[in-house]
C-alpha cells in the first residue's frame, strides 16, 4: 500500500489578453475498490466559476469558466490517495467464455475499434498469432511486452491526435500511444480493453516525504473475468505507484484538461510533482 500526495500544475500562457475561456477538467482521482481518496480540489487562477459532475464514463470532472480578461490560466490539481494493489482473479476466463454474446454485448464498447486505435495488420497479425497459442490473459500480456519491445518512449514524438497506427510506424510515441496501441491489438482478439489515465510515481524506491517529479501517465486494462491493469510503457503490472483519474474507450473520452477560448494562441506548461507519504 501507498499514500501518494500528487501536485498536478497546467499553466496556459495566452499571446494576448482574453475575454473569456470555457474548460472542463478530469484531474481528480477516481474512488475504487484499490484506491481511496483521502484530499483532493482544484485551484483555478484568475478566481473562476466551477461545478462539478461525473460523465458517462463515471469520471469527476469539474467545469470552470473565466469571464474576466485575463492573459494567463493557471489549474493546479491537488491530491492525496491510498492506493492498495489488488490482484486479479485466480478465476480468469477462457476464449469461449469471453466470445460469448453476454460478454460481447455487455463490453461491445471496448471492443469496437476507432481511428486512434485501429492496429497495422503487422501488429495485428502478431496478436492474432499470440491469441492462437495463450490464454486471453497470455496473450494480451505477450502484445505488451512486444509493444514494450518494439516501440521506443520519446516524449515529444507524437500529439494527443496520433492514430496509434502512425505511432506503430514511427516505432516511437508516449504513453498514450502505448496504450492505443495494446487496446487495438486486444481488441483486434476479442479481449475487451479499456484506456486508463491517471498518475505515475516513477521511483520505486523513493523514501517517505520524498517529492520527486511524477508523470500523468497512460495504461490500460483488459477483461478476462475480471479486469487486470497492465502498464505497457513500462512492461509491468498495475501497483500501488499507479493512480487512476479516469477510464475509458480512449484518449479522447477523457482528456485531463478541455476548453475553448476567445483571443489569440496559447503557449502551455505542465508540471506534476508527486510525493510518497507512506
Amino acid at each position: 500500500m501507498s499514500v501518494l500526495k500528487i501536485v498536478h500544475r497546467t499553466t496556459f500562457k495566452y499571446d494576448r489578453t482574453i475575454a473569456t475561456s470555457y474548460n472542463e477538467a478530469r484531474l481528480t482521482p477516481a474512488w475504487l475498490p484499490r484506491q481511496r481518496v483521502l484530499e483532493s480540489k482544484i485551484d483555478i487562477t484568475p478566481a473562476s466559476w466551477k461545478s462539478q459532475y461525473r460523465d458517462y464514463w463515471e469520471t469527476d470532472v469539474t467545469v470552470f469558466e473565466v469571464s474576466e480578461p485575463h492573459d494567463s490560466l493557471t489549474v493546479v490539481a491537488s491530491s492525496q490517495v491510498e492506493v492498495t494493489p489488488t490482484p486479479a482473479r485466480e478465476e480468469r476466463m477462457g476464449w469461449d467464455d469471453i466470445a460469448g454474446p453476454l460478454f460481447q454485448d455487455l463490453l461491445a464498447e471496448y471492443l469496437a475499434q476507432s481511428s486512434a486505435t485501429q492496429p497495422t495488420e503487422e501488429l495485428a497479425a502478431f496478436a492474432a498469432d499470440a491469441a492462437g497459442r495463450f490464454s486471453p490473459d497470455g496473450a494480451a500480456r505477450l502484445i505488451c511486452e512486444f509493444l514494450h519491445e518494439q516501440v521506443r518512449y520519446v516524449p515529444g514524438a507524437t500529439t494527443v491526435h496520433t492514430p496509434a497506427r502512425d505511432a506503430w510506424e514511427a516505432k516511437s510515441g508516449v504513453c498514450q500511444d502505448f496504450a492505443h496501441l495494446a487496446i487495438g491489438a486486444l481488441r483486434h482478439v476479442g479481449i475487451p480493453a479499456r484506456y486508463v489515465s491517471g498518475y505515475l510515481h516513477p521511483k520505486p524506491d523513493a523514501s517517505i516525504g520524498e517529492t520527486v517529479r511524477g508523470e500523468s501517465h497512460a495504461w490500460v486494462e483488459w477483461w478476462a473475468g475480471d479486469w487486470f491493469g497492465f502498464d505497457p510503457t513500462n512492461d509491468k503490472e498495475v501497483a500501488d505507484h499507479h493512480v487512476v483519474v479516469a477510464r475509458a474507450r480512449e484518449y479522447r473520452d477523457v482528456p485531463p484538461l478541455q476548453g475553448v477560448f476567445a483571443g489569440a494562441g496559447s503557449g502551455l506548461e505542465v508540471s506534476v510533482k508527486v510525493t510518497l507519504l507512506g
